[in-house]
């Protein structure tokens, strides 16, 4: 049955294949003129949508804690791109811009995880809503700080100003670039809550208290998850850094951190095919309603209303997309549909003995049928 449909290494290439016949699409798309500077920039607003999303949803569908400071370690890492980009400028650094770009990314998103590790120790002790509140605290802690820095304002650096917004970034953010590295952000997440990490990080989810009796290392995991959260927020952040150009502290707001928790909640808390939908639908929706600016909030707001009473398990709640399992029913129906049932020892003859003993199914019937002619010779 498994010889007929797609084996493991068949099923990721042609996940491969979907992902570079959707870039595919992307490119031709933009390169042929059909799309215009607006509608890329709502797609690359769109990337780091889902790449927030995404981290946070490690955080709140898969750990199951509420955090309201995502957003700071976005501007961590946003600010930290712009400022090691500024850096190499100053100093006559000569480098490719698409390799500066991703160098001061990765360097964005490793200072968020250190920060989300700092963080994450002394908050991940508490829970709920306590968790909610010093995350929340967290964020404005981040905003203020940042607004008071001098190197963080104006042209930055020896020119900075404190109290201003940081100006005069590099735009060296391309929209295929941004696509891969959200493709790969997508896969590892994944990757992970598939992993032996990932079930134990489930296993916190649902029964902390049973975790640990069972050898978890509780406080370990949940920093590891809020590190891993912060790391992509601060790729988000450089991302975000090098496309708009410059950079405000507002942009560490609990509002904004709201927004991308209503989004996970929204697409189904622990499904990424959820977050990436609503990422895209939550940020194209407004752009959507700009013709109707009076009333655009209410009927968002009434939107994500009508959702929570009607799905308050989010729209895809745990389900996951899987272009594998899409090829089987179309190219494997029979096959797919045999792998559902349940094994039974019917009225077939079968033997379940002769089953787990590795006989085929004919090897079972004649072997049901000796033993029903011994039974009559010997009556």
């Amino acid at each position: 049955m498994k010889k007929s449909m797609l084996s493991t290494k068949q099923s990721y290439l042609v996940c491969a294949i979907g992902v570079v016949a959707l870039f595919g699409i992307l490119m031709g798309v933009c390169e042929s003129g059909l799309v215009n500077a607006y509608i890329k920039g709502i797609m690359m607003t769109c990337c780091i949508a889902i790449i927030m999303t995404t981290s946070l949803n490690l955080t709140i569908g898969v750990l199951g804690q509420l955090t309201l400071g995502c957003c700071g370690f976005e501007a961590i890492g946003a600010y930290s791109a712009a400022l090691m980009s500024k850096l190499l400028v100053a100093n006559g650094v000569a480098m490719d811009p698409t390799l500066r770009f991703l160098l001061t990314t990765l360097v964005g998103g490793v200072v968020a995880c250190v920060f989300g590790v700092l963080v994450g120790i002394p908050a991940l002790r508490l829970h709920g809503d306590y968790l909610a509140i010093i995350t929340l605290g967290f964020g404005e802690i981040i905003r203020v700080i940042i607004q008071n820095l001098k190197v963080a304002g104006g042209m930055g650096l020896d020119k900075g100003a404190a109290g201003q917004a940081l100006i005069g970034i590099d735009r060296l953010a391309n929209l295929y670039v941004v696509f891969w590295i959200t493709v790969v952000t997508v896969v590892l997440l994944f990757m992970f809550a598939r992993s032996r990490y990932g079930r134990a990080v489930k296993a916190i989810r649902d029964d902390e208290i049973a975790a640990n009796a069972s050898g978890i290392n509780i406080t370990y995991m949940k920093v590891l998850v809020f590190a891993i959260s912060a790391f992509f927020a601060g790729i988000a952040g450089g991302i975000f850094a090098q496309y708009i150009g410059s950079l405000n502290p507002a942009m560490a707001g609990w509002l904004q951190s709201i927004n991308y928790v209503i989004m996970v909640v929204f697409g189904g808390m622990g499904s990424l095919t959820g977050s990436i939908v609503s990422a895209i639908g939550l940020t194209i929706l407004p752009e959507l309603l700009r013709a109707f600016s009076s009333y655009r909030m209410l009927v968002y707001s009434v939107a994500l209303v009508l959702i929570m009473i009607f799905r308050p398990q989010g729209i895809f709640g745990n389900w996951e997309f899987s272009l594998t399992k899409v090829i089987n029913k179309i190219f494997y129906p029979v096959k797919v549909r045999e792998h559902g049932k349940p094994k039974q020892d019917g009225a077939d003859g079968k033997s379940e003995k002769a089953v787990k003993s590795g006989k085929s199914a004919k090897e079972a019937d004649k072997t049901a049928g000796k033993a029903t002619k011994t039974k009559e010779a010997q009556a």
